[in-house]
């Protein structure tokens, strides 16, 4: 159920492979025990063209989309572990950021609900 999205500059993949970055974020997120086993998902977006400040500093973000019902103390502990696994991975990258979204209950919606 939980999706995270990593938006990042093209030059995180090519210093660490993707595989590891989404493996990373997976294990992260399992090790909170707020998700069932094999329910997260993860993807990765780099991109060659964006700005930062109207720099091509590098970046990573990742955009949390979860299940309603955790508490606020879970969610920021959610962000922090992710952010500090991704600082140990890449100490010379200046933005990794993450922000979390919950998914209302009531309108989530899947192939295998209709």
């Amino acid at each position: 159920m939980p999706h995270f999205v990593i938006d990042c500059s093209e030059n995180i993949i090519k210093m660490k492979s993707p595989k590891e970055i989404i493996q990373k974020v997976y294990d992260t997120a399992e090790s909170t025990e707020l998700f069932d086993k094999g329910d997260i998902k993860v993807r990765i977006n780099p991109f060659e063209l964006y700005t930062i400040g109207n720099t091509k500093d590098d970046f990573i973000h990742i955009f949390a989309n979860i299940m309603e019902g955790r508490s606020v103390s879970e969610k920021r502990n959610l962000s922090e572990k992710i952010i500090a696994e991704l600082k140990l991975m890449f100490p010379e990258v200046p933005i990794i950021s993450i922000n979390i979204r919950d998914f209302e209950k009531a309108t989530y919606c899947n192939r295998s609900m209709v």
